[in-house]
């Protein structure tokens, strides 16, 4: 799709493609291409995301008044393109697109004062505390428990799926503070620091080979009070305000584009014995492209939307459900691509971090562990099931 730019929007894109000329080096490209997860590794974001701080880049849906740059649809639009077009690391979007806009609407001043400046700089890397055993999808039925003691809440059970806990210093949590007849309304939105004595962090391995997600026990944690976001009880209606910026808030079109164009060109080299020529492979990435550009239009509604100060709504779920399968299907189609190479396995990890000679070519070395990690994209944020139910319900009125 091709959007026509103002004279002062194309100023603004070669303003963009500047800065990262200037700012992003080759290591850091080579790293976020050969990064296989949704998350980047913090050795990966850091030098970006401090060249970006260091603009004001960081945050490109946040206003003016919380640290971010006030930027348009258009505007976040364009740099999200060309930040994707370059292949730049993707920064955590725990903080600036998940909590961030927890408390920007409902944290108190002190909160925002605190926690706000911290995300933009890094100094705060994020974990989500939402799944346990037992209440995925169902996650109301969570059993995790906050009990007030004097001034602190005094926490204890365990959290799982929990990405990249072993690199955050905060989560935010939903805890269940009391027990109701309607389990959504006993839970609460609390803030943990996770270098808190009775916290312990159990690695989870991934199918691809990576550490990407943990279990995290509370044993006897506490909380100060100061750490509950808005109302005791009101977690659940905070935490799907959250779902949806997680779901919705964000650009993915232009990252997925990118990654396909990355397929195509391999589907074009010697390295695939140029599959593109098989009617097949050929079919499936014209009706990925097709797909990619109806998830664009979609998206940008929605920036239309945000842009207006509304929150993403419901359409979110539809965001996500189209991202995650198209994201999968690039996958698919890059494992096929390769063929006989995807028979060979590279075990060490991260893959960015081999600083000798691979097994095979860096340009097809992530295609499968890419392809397995991203089976997890159509559960976490939402299972697909859960999300086709909110269509249902919230859109069709079904």
């Amino acid at each position: 799709m091709s959007l026509s730019l103002t004279p002062d929007e194309l100023r603004f894109r070669d303003e963009v493609r500047a800065f990262i000329a200037a700012h992003l080096s080759p290591e850091s490209r080579r790293a976020s291409f050969l990064n296989v997860s949704f998350f980047s590794d913090p050795d990966i974001v850091a030098p970006w995301q401090k060249a970006l701080h260091e603009r004001g880049w960081v945050a490109p849906g946040w206003p003016h008044e919380h640290g971010g740059p006030g930027w348009s649809a258009a505007q976040r639009w364009i740099f999200e393109s060309e930040c994707a077009r370059a292949g730049a690391p993707q920064l955590s979007p725990m903080g600036i697109k998940m909590v961030g806009p927890v408390l920007m609407r409902f944290g108190t001043t002190e909160q925002k004062k605190f926690y706000l400046p911290r995300i933009l700089s890094g100094e705060d890397r994020w974990c989500q505390g939402y799944s346990e055993p037992g209440s995925g999808s169902d996650l109301a039925s969570l059993k995790t428990r906050a009990v007030r003691r004097g001034e602190r809440y005094v926490v204890n059970g365990t959290k799982i799926w929990t990405t990249h806990a072993h690199f955050a210093n905060r989560m935010f949590a939903l805890v269940r503070t009391s027990d109701e007849p309607r389990q959504q309304d006993g839970i609460s939105f609390l803030l943990i620091d996770m270098k808190s004595p009775g916290i312990t962090i159990r690695p989870i391995m991934m199918i691809s080979g990576d550490h990407d997600v943990n279990q995290v026990f509370f044993d006897d944690v506490e909380v100060p009070l100061a750490n509950l976001v808005g109302e005791e009880g009101r977690g659940w209606t905070y935490g799907k305000y959250l779902l949806e910026f997680e779901r919705g808030g964000g650009v993915n079109s232009p990252k997925l584009k990118y990654a396909l164009e990355k397929v195509r060109l391999l589907a074009n080299s010697d390295l695939s014995c140029h599959a593109i020529s098989r009617p097949e492979i050929a079919t499936k990435l014209s009706e990925i492209e097709l797909d990619l550009q109806t998830l664009e239009f979609a998206e940008l509604k929605v920036l239309s939307a945000l842009q207006r100060g509304d929150n993403p709504g419901p359409v979110s779920s539809i965001l996500k459900l189209r991202a995650s399968e198209v994201h999968q299907a690039i996958t698919r189609v890059g494992v096929e691509i390769v063929g006989q190479n995807a028979l060979v396995e590279e075990t060490r990890r991260p893959l960015h971090a081999l600083d000798d000679e691979p097994l095979i070519p860096e340009d097809v070395l992530s295609a499968v562990p890419r392809h397995l990690n991203g089976r997890a994209n159509t559960i976490f944020g939402g299972s697909s099931e859960i999300q086709r139910d909110i269509i249902a319900r919230q859109v069709l009125g079904l």
